[in-house]
């Protein structure tokens, strides 16, 4: 008798077909019957919508490219395989995934970016041009990434952070114009040990990080920084953030999020939100309601938003205008105390000549507040000028 043709083996590969055809059945009826949702907290993003037939996108293939992206956000158990892809990859030697490396302490650390070499240089002129437009003294902080600062964390094979030349094309920028810029590497570097000044899940700085800052951006201005004492500390744990929604290492260890409340300031205080016409006002800058939410992190001014306004009725006056990606979330409300009004500006979201926007607030500074990442890559930028 054929061997290649016995009844058991005949069996076996009946059995494989069956259980291939049975799990295409099943994630087929998952797909048509389980209820789609339109955002993931686990991932901490919105998934795809339902594609759209028309004869223009049948021909152009974007709708085929519509229908894969859809497929793979709405296959029944998704986030249970992407978490089980990541740790097996782990398994098999991989140092990460999904662009993250999975570090020493619990450490989840965005891989370095890798900029077109016209980026950077095209974002330092828009800041230099800011600068030298309004004639107003302006200040720079380029936060440094986290795999620069917490290199020691990284698994032994990784991907060069290239921070050091950054800093460097952006001191050589800077050079004869109105820009200053702090630089936070021997700050940070010498600190790191002693206090944890990136989440573990999350690429922004955290706010022990962000006092730091601000106590050196005050020597900058000629303020007086508040001292830890002016603070009251209140911890909210449980923080995951988008580093450990993407990677899918779902089971790493949630962060502490520090709010520090300046109680000199209850009852002075007003933020406005703007999005195009409309505007929302509160009493304070700390959204702790959002602390329960799917992304926490915005419980710093309630997240991303184009155009808001910081009010202190007890403040000696003073207008700061602060141009600023996430990073510049946390630090903020340190600033509050020591101006009457603080414009934040989200140049992603505000596509307006943001020297304009100075000179009709009547700004005294500007603040620039920025991750090295996104200068090296945000698209955005230019619209500062």
């Amino acid at each position: 008798m054929d061997k290649k043709n016995t009844p058991e083996k005949k069996r076996r590969l009946s059995l494989a077909a069956i259980l291939f055809c049975a799990a295409l059945a099943a994630g087929l009826l998952g797909l048509i019957f389980v209820p789609k949702q339109d955002y993931s907290a686990l991932e901490k993003r919105y998934l795809a919508k339902d594609p759209v037939l028309t004869a223009e996108t049948l021909f152009d293939g974007s709708f085929g490219d519509d229908f894969e992206e859809y497929l793979s956000d709405h296959f029944a158990g998704r986030s249970f395989f992407v978490g089980c892809y990541s740790y097996y990859s782990l398994l098999l030697g991989n140092n990460g995934a999904n662009g993250v490396y999975c570090g020493q302490d619990g450490y989840l650390i965005n891989e370095p970016v890798s900029p077109e070499d016209s980026i950077l240089t095209r974002n330092m002129a828009a800041l230099t041009a800011l600068a030298e437009n309004t004639g107003l003294p302006t200040t720079l902080i380029a936060v440094p990434s986290t795999g620069y600062i917490y290199s020691d964390k990284l698994p032994a094979l990784h991907e060069e952070y290239r921070d050091n030349l950054y800093f460097s094309e952006i001191y050589a920028a800077i050079q004869g114009t109105g820009l200053e810029l702090i630089d936070l590497r021997d700050t940070f570097l010498s600190q790191k040990d002693d206090v944890q000044l990136y989440y573990r899940t999350d690429h922004h700085w955290t706010t022990e990080a962000a006092y730091l800052a601000y106590q050196a951006l005050c020597v900058q201005l000629g303020l007086e920084p508040l001292g830890r004492e002016a603070f009251t500390i209140e911890t909210v744990s449980g923080f995951k953030g988008t580093t450990s929604a993407s990677s899918g290492f779902y089971l790493t260890a949630a962060d502490d999020i520090q709010v520090w409340h300046n109680q000199a300031l209850d009852g002075h205080i007003t933020l406005e939100i703007w999005e195009g016409e409309d505007c929302e006002t509160y009493d304070t800058l700390y959204f702790e309601e959002n602390a329960q939410g799917d992304d926490q992190y915005t419980l710093f001014l309630d997240g991303n938003h184009s155009l808001q306004y910081i009010y202190n009725d007890s403040a000696d006056g003073g207008t700061l205008l602060l141009v600023q990606d996430s990073f510049a979330h946390c630090p903020t409300p340190f600033l509050a105390a020591h101006y009457e009004k603080i414009v934040i500006v989200d140049p992603r979201y505000y596509k307006l000549p943001i020297s304009q926007l100075a000179r009709e607030e009547g700004a005294d500074a500007i603040l620039i507040v920025y991750g090295i990442d996104n200068l090296c890559t945000d698209t955005d930028v230019p619209f500062i000028q």
